[in-house]
């Protein structure tokens, strides 16, 4: 009868967009573990299955690695959302008061009858809005980029500090094997 080699393992599950599945893949596997199978949800969530070997050496270091990865994953996360969260407040918020104009307009053309100025002044209030309307996507769009712009030198700069984290993990697990 041929023995086998008992070895045990320690197990993590993480939860990310369909577009970070490869990073996040690459991100843990610097740290010792090994993605054992992924489960895509109907709402476009990933569920990603790792496992490591529980007598991992420099386990510690490891350990402390993974979690200043996370942390700088995060970072980079919250700058990226940090590009639209101003632009959508701004977007949503000069919508509904371009609408509140238009509709204000129509209300003056439709509601009072027999008075021609109010009628004309409903007309040029509710093309007012319509102007609105039309330029706000231009204007987010213009916030975005401005926003990027700003936001792009960081991003690049915590992308390299996750870099050199990544890289002392695999490092540490070269070490390892040798």
């Amino acid at each position: 009868m041929q023995e086998k080699d008992f070895v045990s393992y320690e197990y993590m599950t993480k939860q990310v967009g369909v577009n970070s599945q490869t990073k996040t893949i690459d991100m843990y596997e610097a740290f010792g573990w090994e993605a054992t199978s992924t489960n895509t949800s109907a709402t476009g969530i990933i569920t990603i299955s790792f496992r490591r070997n529980r007598k991992q050496r420099h386990k510690q270091e490891l350990n402390k690695l993974q979690r200043q990865a996370e942390d700088m994953n995060n970072t980079i996360l919250q700058l990226n959302s940090s590009k639209t969260a101003i632009a959508n407040i701004f977007a949503y918020t000069f919508g509904v008061i371009a609408a509140l104009i238009l509709g204000g307009g129509m209300s003056m053309v439709m509601t009072i009858k027999n008075n021609i100025p109010i009628m004309v002044g409903g007309i040029i209030v509710g093309i007012i809005g319509i102007i609105m309307c039309s330029v706000n996507y231009f204007i987010y769009k213009k916030i975005v980029a401005n926003k990027t712009k700003q936001v792009l030198p960081i991003i690049d700069e915590n992308e390299e500090k996750l870099s050199n984290i990544l890289e002392k993990g695999n490092d540490l697990l070269q070490t390892i094997e040798l």
